[in-house]
């Protein structure tokens, strides 16, 4: 290996996301720093860490963080239609033919249910953004790809992994795969989806340390880069458009930051992504619905505010929120600490930044205000609170403007937030993940089929830009999936909801591109016969911000494309 530091990987290099059209100008601001293309919407900056400080973002905007994502969350076959509709021989669809991508922690190569009865692997290739060697795949500049023949010749030997030595130390990704594909196991009464596909798996390397620091994130949570997330897209298609094969690819990990409207630079390629022919793509709602972490503030009539109370328990880590309003309205706060400290309103111009301390408390709160967000348009407010002390926080929010619209609060989800920072009066609608606000994915919420309850931990829609995110609910409570140890346990989740409903995926780009019934089937035709086809119950009325369209039903979907007599 070289001596060369690869700034990509190099806690030395600080990342950033530009705009293809931007670069000429930041490196005007930046001559030293190094650019790397993702794709043809945005490329990588990367310079020098010394140059992040608290003032980075009111000097650069929010827009050119890279965004933090992370884990969500901690007998459906015959629920979902796909036992019935495999009764039928022309229907028994089991992704023969289709790639399930993977990005998250990695894959256990070696448990048999990613295995032919052969003894060899179902495992297309593997991407470790974490391992670094020469053998990187092409076009990418750091990781190691591991080969099919490479992963069959460990495989054989006793000890796999000195031959790869790619682990899953998680599990997370293991289980997401082994739901949507993994072989049947019915003496342990496990049955992956898409029992015929095969995988091509991303390990997604974590987040830079000064990146972790920026944003406060828990010592213990597992966090990515939007960058890095970006990268492993690239390298799903890649592989897919080499083979010439459809693939469904499985997000099993989203945030909470970010405007909640579909719009950001990575909203915007999923879209493109999901729009394309051969590609599927699902996302999970998230596990927000009862968490306390929104809030949606509408200000008094006459004083044009509203008071926001946010409890900070004892010991509390740390911690970040944003504040998102809608243009072309002004937005402003005051503050009052637990003490009783009052911090006078604070007027913004057009892009500032501010540091805030007390007398009686070791906190300090760092503002960063955008008038108008780069990526949304927006009014943004970052707060970012430096050792909380524990009590009643109140934020006085003010909205300036002649049509009132209110403003909106996230805190960061769950594992990167401290359980006992919480808002006194949340609001349960609107907590679907950020990316899971996609216009064009299909968002799946996760419910119990054994008596058709939504699970209640599940986030509730619709988006801040009004869209019907979830658009379904798939089996996500006590649903059989693998473990680390080659075993089996259930899982809750829509993460679980969301590789489940990847697995359906594969199997109608088996019968729409692989045998050709549909040969440009794409997410967006995927998630019109998906809703056709969702089974409603009685007495609800839909689309409704906590089912979407109804239950998926994957025999409904080609019983509603039948001419009936």
């Amino acid at each position: 290996m070289s001596d060369i530091v690869n700034p990509i990987i190099s806690e030395e290099y600080a990342d950033l996301l530009i705009p293809k059209n931007d670069i000429e100008d930041m490196l005007q601001i930046f001559p030293d720093a190094i650019v790397t293309p993702i794709n043809y919407i945005i490329s990588l900056l990367n310079i020098p860490v010394s140059y992040i400080t608290n003032q980075t973002i009111s000097r650069l905007g929010y827009g050119l963080f890279p965004g933090y994502l992370g884990l969500v969350g901690k007998e459906s076959l015959e629920a979902s239609g796909i036992t019935k509709l495999r009764g039928i021989p022309a229907l028994n669809l089991r992704g023969e033919g289709v790639l399930i991508g993977i990005l998250d922690t990695g894959i256990d190569y070696t448990n048999p249910i990613f295995q032919y009865p052969d003894g060899t692997t179902r495992i297309v290739s593997i991407w470790d953004q974490t391992i670094q060697s020469e053998n990187q795949p092409e076009g990418f500049l750091y990781g190691t790809e591991y080969t099919r023949e490479q992963i069959n010749l460990a495989l054989q030997s006793e000890n796999p992994f000195d031959i790869v030595p790619t682990r899953d130390e998680n599990g997370h990704g293991t289980m997401i795969a082994g739901i949507a594909g993994g072989n049947e196991v019915p003496e342990k009464d496990f049955y992956g989806i898409a029992s015929q596909a095969e995988f091509v798996v991303v390990k997604l390397k974590t987040a830079k340390k000064y990146f972790k620091e920026f944003y406060f994130i828990l010592e213990d949570a597992v966090v990515y880069q939007e960058n890095d997330f970006s990268f492993a897209l690239e390298y799903l298609l890649a592989v897919a458009a080499k083979l010439s094969r459809p693939m469904t690819i499985g997000i099993a990990i989203s945030s909470f930051e970010g405007p909640h409207d579909g719009r950001g630079d990575l909203s915007t390629y999923l879209s493109l992504i999901a729009a394309t022919p051969g590609i599927a793509c699902t996302l999970p709602a998230g596990n927000e619905g009862i968490a306390r972490r929104h809030y949606f503030g509408m200000p008094d009539a006459k004083t044009r505010s509203n008071i926001v109370e946010l409890n900070v328990g004892e010991n509390a880590h740390s911690f970040t929120m944003q504040l998102w309003g809608k243009r072309p309205n002004i937005y402003s706060v005051d503050i009052i600490s637990p003490s009783g400290e009052y911090v006078p309103r604070l007027i913004y111009s057009i892009n500032e930044f501010r540091e805030i301390s007390f007398i009686f408390e070791k906190t300090v709160i760092y503002l960063d205000y955008q008038f108008m967000e780069s990526q949304s348009s927006d009014p943004f407010i970052m707060f970012r609170f430096k050792d909380p002390d524990p009590g009643i926080w109140k934020i006085n929010v003010y909205e300036v403007g002649d049509i009132k619209y209110g403003f909106h609060i996230w805190l960061p989800m769950e594992g990167f937030v401290s359980d006992n920072i919480f808002f006194i009066q949340p609001d349960p609608y609107m907590t679907v993940l950020s990316l899971s606000t996609n216009p064009t994915a299909i968002v799946a919420t996760a419910y119990d089929y054994t008596d058709d309850s939504l699970f209640k931990e599940a986030s509730k829609g619709y988006t801040r830009a009004g869209d019907i995110n979830p658009q379904l609910a798939a089996p996500g409570v006590n649903v059989i999936g693998p473990t680390l140890e080659h075993s089996f346990t259930p899982y809750s989740g829509t993460s679980i909801s969301s590789a489940y409903t990847a697995g359906v995926a594969a199997m109608l780009l088996e019968w729409g591109i692989v045998q050709g019934n549909l040969p440009n089937m794409s997410t967006v035709d995927m998630r019109i016969l998906l809703i056709r086809g969702a089974r409603r119950l009685k007495g609800v009325e839909y689309p409704n911000r906590e089912w979407g369209y109804g239950i998926l039903d994957i025999y409904n979907v080609f019983d509603s494309l039948r001419t009936k007599g």
